[in-house]
């Protein structure tokens, strides 16, 4: 008899992991009861610490938080940057990461996306008075961005004739802006405009040039899990459609804020 309870009790085991070997993503997350969420920490307005309640905030951090109310689990945060966001989905160590990330074509090979939740493109941040009002004016010229973001390629694509410097992350290159180690700081506007505004001396700095490339932001996610990938579309699509994305957004963008930018583009729905 106590032989075949153990035999029993190892196939009841056996049977649970490979339940669990074949759960989704979106069962692993419900059954953790936790949505692990990369997001940028140093990234004003996406995500960053505020300096008085030194908790993480942003758009990113709001739109992490109603997904996984959606999920019906928590949300927890791990920073990534724009070099380890990616890596950091492959491996498991979060489950999305909603970092001011583009989506392109080249990414979906590693991993998949969600539908659009923002959209931007990349400019110049200078010096007020610098004469820089545009790629052509970077022509011998030193740059500054961040290391893994597409920003590297499209400057380097945009003008082959500028020294590319790419740092750990956008306070770096604007430091190294402010101490005359680069000329320009490019990457999408939105992130130029919160380094510009959230600077001691904002008036002493530019934003220039037009666009030189869209920057379509998805949120990163495992590939092939669609089950997921559906669940966070449908929390996208609701966010948008029951007006919190807009009531969230202006929270970071609206007229009343230092990063004020209208909103002008429609969020993909499904009907």
């Amino acid at each position: 008899m106590r032989r075949l309870s153990i035999i029993v009790a190892m196939v009841l085991a056996m049977a649970l992991c490979a339940s669990v070997a074949m759960a989704d993503k979106l069962q692993e997350v419900k059954a953790r009861g936790v949505l692990m969420c990369g997001v940028k920490d140093a990234v004003v307005p996406f995500g960053y610490i505020d300096e008085d309640s030194k908790k993480l905030v942003g758009l990113d951090i709001d739109i992490c938080n109603y997904i996984a109310k959606e999920l019906g689990v928590k949300a927890e945060f791990k920073p990534v940057t724009s070099a380890t966001r990616i890596p950091m989905v492959v491996q498991g160590s979060i489950d999305l990461a909603a970092a001011t990330m583009t989506h392109k074509i080249a990414r979906d090979d590693t991993i998949d996306f969600s539908i659009t939740y923002f959209m931007d493109g990349q400019k110049l941040l200078v010096k007020k008075g610098s004469g820089i009002n545009s790629v052509a004016d970077l022509k011998g010229k030193k740059v500054g961005t961040a290391k893994g973001s597409t920003s590297e390629q499209n400057i380097m694509a945009a003008q082959p004739d500028c020294k590319v410097l790419s740092f750990e992350g956008y306070p770096q290159a604007m430091l190294a802006l402010k101490q005359g180690k680069v000329k320009a700081v490019t990457t999408d506007s939105t992130i130029l405009l919160g380094l510009k505004n959230s600077d001691p001396n904002p008036e002493k700095w530019e934003i220039v040039g037009e666009f030189i490339s869209p920057e379509p932001y998805g949120i990163g996610l495992p590939e092939n899990e669609s089950n997921f990938r559906d669940a966070v579309n449908t929390a996208l699509i609701k966010m948008w459609k029951s007006g919190d994305y807009k009531k969230a957004y202006n929270k970071w963008f609206g007229p009343d804020t230092k990063y004020y930018l209208p909103l002008t583009w429609n969020m993909e729905v499904w009907p």
